[in-house]
């Protein structure tokens, strides 16, 4: 059967590719090592004897370092960083030197737990708990339509795991609803890049940390969130002006040369006002604009009421500090603007980014070295779940609401239409509102741990209570979530499974198997294989019989759409290239080692040009008042904590680098107000609960703010449950406190 002539968009992304790689230097072969170390997923190769090493990428942050395993017996004993890769150049943090430990734990679930009439979790066989898994989830279907079961994933897995995950539950079993813990971090960059440019499509790469004039950082620490990009920082040789725009004096604001101290979720506003201010001082790239982009004359004159003495007054920063700023943005060459979880995790957080974004189109600042709109990601492979995880999207970002789509995916996975869903899934939070009125009886949650990380922690656990089976798949079987569990399934964790992630700069990189899981636990994928063939739905997935096989299978998915993988050709041109960033497309000449996107000017919309997009700013849900008169600031305590500290809590090393009770940072002034010493126990209480912490007095934080680090359990008791309209991501960052001293 002939093959439909490629839509316009496709052509276009085909083309765009291949101007972005250079010549081919010949074929790649399978056995061929050029860098030290490196060899095929899963073995050992006959010419290197079990005492070796190989490369693998680190399961911990988005920054997507590459480690050397050293093996001993065919098993690694320990970690260094590779220094040939040029994600992280021989650098490693804390839980990167660390990542073993985890692994090493002596409570890892090594056996499925399955829970009984008497309310005890006892250990079952596979076929067991297999057997009640389909039983339970099969029969809420039947009583309550297919769409009362539902899962939420991860970026914690591999992207094959992720692909297999999405196509089991959704094609398989019939769910509708499906999300990923991705919507906790990168839900609003993601919206944000799909307004505006087309597609959900980070243009920067790491090289550009080095090559620009002007770094501005938005709501990020990174010295402590990706302190490997810091380290890339630190190599710009070009003296470049560092920005960080951040209510806290965090160790990132304290390196800076400008530190832009803002109020609280006053970003929006701030955003406006330099874009007044640049269009004011003429430092605007109008021919960039006319030639590539739509919608700016309307966002000139809506800019034009964000005067600077109202910024200011809105903002507390000063019109000198706001001109200086301005100044930066609009006379420098390279200007490059990176924003994380400060950003996204906010009531109008996609508004925000694509204010970001509108500054870096305004000046021209895209596409080329040293430039970019960048998000920076949260989680080592949220941008696999992004792409892949068939949740929020349909695979390679499709669209399940769209008959071409859908009958694309169903051709390329030779299975039924009927089985795509033809509607999107509930978001993350929506999943879990579903629980109090009946929609979600049934939930299967993967590698994530919402009992501690949801916002509002009391209400989610009261939530996942209430549903009439809960499975809970993690390394560990003691977590929050796998406390509230039925059935808890016993998983292998980062480095004893083989696949792919996918980092901020959309570097494709290798993890391997270098150790075994302990007893009985499988990886996620062999779980998935046990699910479907339990279910009765094996069949359906008689060629994704690996992650290797799931990997071709993607590559099928990705061709022609922006994130094309489809020119690489295996996991063994990714260990010897030190990773790829899509798109590869079939045929393309062998790329750069690093690469950006829009060179050209031309983006994934359907007229190719990037959209100005703007609205109001509002202001926070929750603000202080006279009973709860301070701003609650959360966000990373120290490079040795990772998230709900489920994995790095249990290092000895990590946990000496960081304190080991929950801490509060108050500024001097409050503290004398409340008669608060430092190191003094306080309680902190919100309107949805308190806890218990150790005062860290400390002129960080400015007056009427207070900040906590997000990973101690406690923490989520106090946030206040806010989304993003546009992207259903929970805003963590604001609400309102007050402090008593104990």
């Amino acid at each position: 059967m002939p093959m439909p002539n490629p839509s316009p968009l496709r052509q276009r992304v085909r083309q765009r590719a291949a101007q972005l790689v250079r010549a081919w230097d010949g074929p790649m072969t399978r056995d061929l090592v050029q860098r030290p170390g490196a060899f095929g997923l899963g073995r050992v190769p006959e010419r290197l004897t079990p005492d070796a090493t190989t490369q693998l990428t680190c399961g911990y942050c988005s920054t997507g370092c590459s480690l050397t395993a050293h093996l001993r017996e065919g098993s690694a004993v320990n970690l260094s960083a590779d220094p040939l890769y040029p994600v992280n150049l021989g650098m490693a943090c804390p839980k990167g030197w660390e990542a073993l430990a985890p692994l090493d734990a002596p409570d890892r679930a090594t056996r499925p737990l399955l829970r009984g009439p008497d309310g005890v979790l006892r250990p079952v066989d596979w076929d067991t708990a297999m057997g009640a898994f389909v039983g339970r989830f099969k029969a809420i279907q039947a009583a309550h339509g297919l769409a009362s079961v539902a899962f939420i994933s991860t970026g914690q897995i591999v992207t094959e795991e992720m692909a297999f995950l999405g196509a089991l539950a959704k094609f398989g079993m019939g769910m509708v609803h499906g999300d990923g813990n991705t919507r906790q971090c990168m839900a609003t960059a993601a919206s944000a890049y799909k307004h505006s440019f087309g597609f959900d499509a980070p243009p920067g790469c790491y090289a550009d940390f080095e090559e620009s004039d002007a770094i501005i950082l938005l709501g990020s620490n990174l010295c402590i969130a990706h302190p490997i990009m810091w380290q890339r920082v630190l190599r710009n040789r070009r003296s470049p002006e560092i920005v960080v725009i951040d209510p806290r004096r965090t160790e990132t604001a304290q390196c800076a040369t400008q530190h832009v101290a803002l109020a609280p979720k006053s970003d929006l506003t701030l955003l406006f006002g330099l874009a007044h201010l640049l269009v004011r001082a003429g430092w605007v790239k109008r021919d960039y604009i006319a030639a590539h982009t739509t919608g700016f004359a309307a966002f000139e004159e809506f800019v034009g009421a964000y005067a600077p003495e109202r910024v200011s007054r809105e903002t507390g920063v000063s019109v000198a500090e706001l001109e200086r700023l301005a100044h930066t943005i609009g006379t420098r060459e390279r200007v490059s603007f990176w924003w994380t979880m400060g950003i996204n995790q906010s009531h109008e957080g996609v508004r925000t980014a694509q204010a970001i974004i509108n500054l870096a189109l305004m000046t021209g600042n895209i596409g080329r070295p040293g430039t970019g709109a960048n998000s920076i990601t949260g989680q080592c492979n949220a941008m696999g779940s992004r792409l892949f995880s068939n949740t929020v999207s349909l695979f390679g970002g499709r669209s399940f609401t769209d008959p071409a789509d859908r009958a694309d995916v169903a051709r390329i996975l030779e299975i039924e239409e009927a089985r795509i869903p033809t509607e999107n899934s509930l978001a993350y939070d929506q999943i879990l509102a579903g629980i109090d009125d009946g929609t979600i009886r049934g939930l299967w949650i993967i590698a994530t741990n919402p009992a501690h990380s949801w916002i509002h922690q009391s209400e989610a656990r009261a939530r996942l209570r209430k549903l009439d089976f809960l499975v809970v798949q993690d390394l560990y079987a003691d977590t929050e979530t796998a406390r509230e569990a039925h059935l808890v399934l016993p998983a292998a964790g980062w480095g004893e499974k083989d696949g792919t992630f996918i980092n901020s700069e959309r570097r494709l990189g290798v993890v391997r198997k270098i150790r075994r899981a302990p007893g009985e636990a499988l990886a996620d994928f062999h779980i998935f294989q046990l699910v479907a063939h339990h279910w009765g739905c094996g069949d359906l997935f008689r060629a994704w019989r690996s992650p290797a096989d799931v990997f071709e299978i993607m590559k099928r998915l990705s061709a022609g759409r922006p994130c094309d993988l489809s020119g690489i050709h295996d996991y063994a041109q990714l260990d010897l290239a030190g990773g790829l960033q899509w798109p590869v497309p079939e045929g393309a000449s062998a790329p750069a080692a690093e690469r950006r996107l829009f060179a050209d000017g031309v983006f994934y919309t359907p007229d190719g040009r990037a959209r100005f997009v703007c609205e109001e700013s509002r202001p926070a849900p929750e603000m202080p008042d006279a009973d709860f008169p301070f701003w609650l600031l959360s966000g990373r305590g120290t490079s040795a904590q990772w998230h709900t500290q489920t994995r790095t809590g249990r290092s000895a090393v990590l946990r000496k680098l960081h304190p080991a009770t929950t801490y509060l940072e108050l500024n001097p002034t409050d503290a004398r107000r409340l008669g608060i010493a430092d190191a003094q126990e306080i309680r902190v209480i919100s309107r949805r609960g308190r806890l218990t912490a150790t005062a860290c007095v400390t002129a960080a934080v400015a007056p009427g703010q207070v900040f906590l680090p997000m990973h101690y359990a406690e923490t989520n008791r106090l946030t206040f449950p806010a989304f993003d309209p546009h992207s259903r991501q929970p805003s963590y960052k604001a609400g309102a406190v007050r402090i008593e001293a104990i």
